[in-house]
């Protein structure tokens, strides 16, 4: 049993045995401000205690920063404490950034490695419990109802996306197809055969889906699909408009990070399409200024930080999550603020003869160009003593060579115009980029090769 000499005020509610009732709303997605502040206020008190007194990282921490949970006497009062990052949870591994070590741990993901030191997370029962419930209000909120059929292809095993998301779609009442990522043609065949009437992925990789309907002389337009739940990499409302246009759908966001909780973190309502509302009953977001650290009012952008409220096996305080985005009024969820979309990762972000860039800025571009597909990667090289990019684009199958140099050039201007970089646009023959089942690469840094 896991104590704080603060008592826990959250006990995840308890599953309905009736199918039909998990498709109405949780009581907290209703609440107004006030009643959700007051809400952070309580659980906020708890998870510092919590913190401090069951995880010996951040006993160390607030200790080294003159902290204490006792300071903690309004939600102003949060900025006091110190924050974490990538680099906290990694010094921590693989448990001691965990409450939970013992009896109560039920589950641990970590994140590849493929940068540096895994990122290890883990979950009791009540966390799951949570997750799952999370990822529900993002599929209802979404338009998924009880008896519908959903596609899960994200990945399933250490990655928090595909278990993730699987638990939310049973938790909504849906009946949940466990693809997982890669395969491509069984994915179509799926689509095809067991008619579901939505998809959860990532954005890049549900275009590779429909490259693969395509292949097989199928029309993505003429599926089942009427919702696509798509998240775990930034993607622009241009690519939104390609995916709705692709599959003759609904594209809405999910929002989550391994290290707050996983997929369901936030999530967009298919009756505003208007930004990823952050269940605040759960995580208290702030945006800083990602060079001073200072926190900034609602609306400015910056860099998004969570505090989980309820987690018990990996509390999570004040954690730097590098996406860069701003907060806003809630709408759907009036109660409940709202992410803009994310423009980059400050640890994303590319430095080119000293104008800063992001990915992101050239999807935008690029998909306002017809001749010019959205599989493209980046290439920084410093052939000399200056850097240089080359961006690497796809022409789409239905237009000649000529017209995609001609969008090439046009392209070429746009980025020099509206980013402020010089760059060569390489234009490549359809299917030549390599395709993701996950999370998509498109920055290679080749400076030092």
């Amino acid at each position: 049993m896991i104590e704080a000499s603060i008592p826990n005020p959250y006990t995840p509610a308890p599953v309905p045995a009736n199918p039909a009732e998990r498709g109405r709303r949780d009581p907290e997605e209703t609440m107004s401000r006030d009643q959700i502040e007051a809400i952070q206020f309580e659980r906020l008190r708890w998870t510092l205690h919590h913190a401090y007194e069951n995880v010996e990282a951040y006993k160390e921490h607030f200790d080294a920063h003159g902290v204490h949970p006792s300071d903690f006497k309004e939600l102003a009062d949060l900025a006091k404490f110190p924050y974490t990052d990538k680099e906290f949870l990694r010094k921590s591994y693989p448990f001691k950034a965990f409450a939970a070590k013992g009896p109560e741990l039920r589950r641990i993901h970590a994140s590849s490695g493929t940068t540096g030191q895994p990122t290890v997370v883990g979950y009791t029962d009540n966390d799951i419990a949570t997750w799952a419930s999370l990822v529900a209000r993002v599929l209802r909120n979404a338009g998924v109802k009880p008896g519908d059929r959903v596609h899960n292809a994200y990945g399933y095993g250490l990655f928090t996306g595909g278990l993730g998301a699987h638990y939310g779609v049973e938790r909504c009442g849906a009946a949940v197809i466990p693809m997982s990522g890669g395969q491509t043609e069984k994915q179509v065949q799926l689509i095809k055969d067991f008619e579901p009437s939505a998809i959860l992925s990532t954005p890049t990789y549900l275009l590779t889906i429909a490259d693969g309907f395509r292949k097989m002389g199928l029309d993505p337009r003429e599926t089942s699909l009427k919702t696509a739940v798509l998240g775990a990499e930034p993607w622009t409302e241009e690519m939104r408009r390609e995916i709705e246009q692709t599959f003759g759908l609904d594209a809405l966001d999910i929002y989550g990070l391994s290290e707050v909780m996983g997929p369901g973190v936030a999530g967009e309502s298919a009756e505003s399409k208007d930004g990823s509302h952050i269940y605040e009953d759960h995580f208290r977001p702030e945006i800083i200024d990602p060079f001073t650290d200072e926190v900034l009012e609602t609306g400015h952008p910056g860099e998004l930080v969570f505090t989980s409220l309820t987690k018990e096996a990996l509390p999570i305080i004040r954690y730097r999550t590098h996406d860069l985005t701003r907060l806003l009024p809630g709408t759907a969820l009036p109660g409940h603020r709202r992410m803009g979309r994310i423009t980059g990762r400050s640890d994303d972000m590319i430095i080119l003869r000293g104008v800063n860039l992001f990915p992101s800025q050239i999807e935008e571009l690029a998909l306002q160009i017809p001749a010019l597909s959205p599989h493209f990667t980046l290439e920084i090289t410093r052939p000399n003593r200056m850097d240089e990019m080359a961006v690497n684009i796809e022409r789409r199958p239905e237009f000649s060579r000529q017209d995609a140099e001609s969008g090439a050039r046009v392209l070429q201007k746009e980025i020099k115009t509206k980013i402020g970089s010089s760059c060569t646009i390489n234009v490549v023959e359809p299917d030549t980029l390599v395709r993701s089942s996950g999370k998509l690469r498109r920055v290679y840094d080749r400076r030092n090769d």
